[in-house]
């Protein structure tokens, strides 16, 4: 699937999906681009681009904490965890999004 056919994220959606990735347990930056990616069946991809700035925001926030690790490689990594903070946040956002896919829901269908 080249680039142009995988699908944008909308916005204030990456956060929402980082922080459920991190609800499984702890990872590091290429291990929760490949969750996602593998999750949508490549539709979404996450850039380093985005990811890493996303993720040094949550940490400000105290949404996740991170310290250093070996991969299974064992290259150096950082590897994010969720906080309680994050997991409120989580639930939060969850909702927020359900509200929103609710909303356009009803709109699509009265066409």
């Amino acid at each position: 699937m080249t680039k142009s056919e995988r699908s944008e994220l909308l916005p204030g959606t990456l956060e929402m999906l980082i922080l459920k990735t991190l609800s499984i347990g702890q990872m590091h930056g290429y291990g929760i681009a490949q969750h996602l990616q593998q999750l949508s069946q490549d539709v979404l991809q996450v850039e380093e681009g985005s990811l890493y700035p996303a993720l040094q925001r949550m940490q400000l926030k105290g949404w996740v904490s991170s310290e250093w690790g070996l991969t299974p490689t064992k290259r150096r990594a950082r590897y994010y965890k969720l906080t309680a903070l994050g997991k409120k946040q989580l639930a939060q956002e969850v909702a927020e999004f359900d509200r929103m896919l609710l909303a356009i829901q009803r709109i699509l269908g009265t066409a």
